[in-house]
């Protein structure tokens, strides 16, 4: 439980990362993308089907592999991210935010006091189950360790952007380049002049407000175009389409050879 590896600290830093959604219902596949080498993995509950017990699993097999885990919880819900760090994930990855107000509220339910109003208790997972016993008292550890990442995936939030990063306990920014396609009412056409312009004026001012960008990355040419922006969290595609990928390679691969 007590990993080498602290990803808010990594990127507050300017360390670029690099995970992939993981939406996959299976432990083995987590260490497998570990093993791979990647950073972390966003477990997708908002698209996702996975139990609250079916994530505590996913988090146990990243951390068996030294792999960052951040959960993109449901909603904007209090009791997604305390249920979601509570489990012991490093962090929690958090969409539908429509207003500031939510994003304040939401936001400080991720970190004890003084930093925000998440619920105590030391008896779950994060805690060691009540066991805690290093130097450093479980709040603080927490509150150092416990990245927040969220999302604008919509005009509303886009327009007050600045506000948005003047929240205290908002680590990274992330861009949702679909449901913003969406929002500027071409659904899906990610490569339309309109949502490729919003994005790099967000980028520009997340950057500027000190907080880290982040980005959805569908192939290496937009992770070289985003991080040549200064964009520091990328998500490259998701478990599912890399395993799609990757086996439709391998009996393309095969089949030709028989012909």
């Amino acid at each position: 439980m007590n990993k080498v590896s602290n990803l808010r600290a990594r990127i507050r830093s300017g360390e670029r990362v690099f995970g992939t959604f993981f939406k996959l219902n299976c432990m083995d596949a987590a260490e497998i993308i570990g093993n791979a080498g990647f950073d972390f993995i966003i477990v997708d509950t908002e698209h996702g089907n996975f139990s609250p017990v079916d994530v505590s699993n996913i988090i146990r097999a990243a951390d068996s592999v030294d792999m960052s885990s951040v959960v993109r919880v449901r909603s904007a819900s209090d009791e997604d991210v305390l249920h979601a760090l509570d489990s012991g994930a490093d962090g929690v990855q958090i969409p539908s935010i429509t207003n500031i107000e939510l994003a304040k509220t939401v936001c400080a339910s991720a970190k004890y006091f003084p930093e925000g109003t998440r619920g105590l208790s030391m008896t779950q997972r994060s805690a060691h189950f009540g066991a805690w016993n290093q130097s450093q008292p479980y709040t603080e550890y927490a509150n150092e360790r416990s990245l927040v990442v969220v999302h604008v995936e919509n005009m509303e939030m886009a327009s007050r952007i600045e506000e948005l990063c003047d929240i205290p306990q908002i680590d990274v920014v992330f861009i949702g380049p679909g449901d913003l396609s969406q929002s500027l009412g071409v659904p899906g056409k990610l490569d339309d002049p309109r949502v490729l312009e919003t994005i790099d004026t967000l980028i520009s001012k997340i950057l500027s407000k000190g907080k880290g960008a982040g980005m959805f990355c569908g192939n290496t040419a937009a992770v070289k175009k985003y991080l040549a922006m200064g964009v520091n969290y990328i998500l490259y595609s998701s478990d599912t389409t890399l395993f799609y990928q990757a086996i439709s390679k391998a009996r393309k691969s095969f089949t030709q050879d028989l012909e």
